[in-house]
């Protein structure tokens, strides 16, 4: 049962998004990775959350460009945690996506990450702090993970 649910607008965000399951996949959390639309399938989208919650989905990821309303259409139908990466893919360089998915009414939040690969990888680390609320060993991962980040830049100080 995936405990994770990332959700792309459209199949060309996969580049952008596959940061995302991948670093889920590392840190062992099962998930799921799949397109749904807000405006094209919005129909879809509403019968996955319905059917991922009921199968014990802790966390919604939701990444769009231009109007972005796919995590606010997501956080309409859950009370889940919702994570929305907003996607640079128009002339306005993500502006438009990222206000898009941060700007939501009070009582349907979205917390919203950075752009792009960044803000994909900064989402699967969120919702691993999610669900390490209630898993050490997952806290346990973070930590881990945080620790090599650390002597990482110690090794790099030491090359310079």
């Amino acid at each position: 049962m995936p405990k994770v649910v990332i959700f792309m607008g459209s199949i060309s965000d996969e580049d952008k998004m596959r940061p995302c399951s991948d670093l889920l996949k590392e840190l062992g959390i099962d998930h799921v990775f799949t397109v749904s639309s807000a405006h094209r399938t919005p129909e879809r989208t509403a019968r996955l959350v319905e059917q991922y919650e009921a199968d014990g989905a802790q966390v919604f990821i939701c990444a769009a460009g231009l109007a972005a309303h796919l995590a606010g259409a997501v956080a309409a139908k859950t009370t889940r945690p919702v994570l929305g990466v907003p996607l640079a893919g128009s002339p306005f360089g993500g502006m438009d996506a990222m206000l898009a998915t941060v700007q939501m009414p009070p009582g349907f939040p979205v917390g919203t990450l950075a752009l792009d690969k960044v803000g994909a990888k900064n989402a699967a680390w969120l919702a691993a702090q999610i669900l390490a609320l209630h898993d050490d060993s997952l806290t346990e991962k973070i930590l881990e993970a945080r620790e090599g980040f650390k002597e990482a830049v110690e090794r790099d100080a030491a090359r310079l």
